[in-house]
């Protein structure tokens, strides 16, 4: 499993539960500065709150909205899957390609 599979996965899980429907990965065309990690080989996530669909949430614009039920629902998942990362035993650098936790 890739590491950034290895990233989404507690998130796909809680996510899941919370919003009570499957989610999936899947690429955004979005300018993020994530993809100066993914460029490095850093496992990347993106996850968040609300409409699916940036027309939807009228992204970027002075009446941008999020309903506020989804963003406890995010938050929750977020909580969620970091703690599941941060178990003892799960080793955060494992699957970074080319990369030991020294370098990661």
């Amino acid at each position: 499993m890739s590491g950034t599979e290895r990233l989404a996965a507690p998130f796909l899980t809680h996510g899941g539960r919370t919003m009570g429907e499957l989610l999936r990965t899947h690429g955004v065309p979005l300018y993020a500065d994530s993809r100066h990690y993914a460029a490095r080989g850093i496992p990347t996530v993106m996850f968040g709150a609300g409409p699916r669909d940036i027309l939807e949430a009228n992204a970027h614009r002075a009446d941008e909205r999020l309903r506020l039920s989804d963003l406890y629902k995010a938050t929750e998942v977020v909580a969620c899957a970091v703690a599941d990362l941060l178990q003892p035993g799960q080793d955060p650098a494992a699957g970074f390609e080319g990369r030991s936790r020294e370098s990661a």
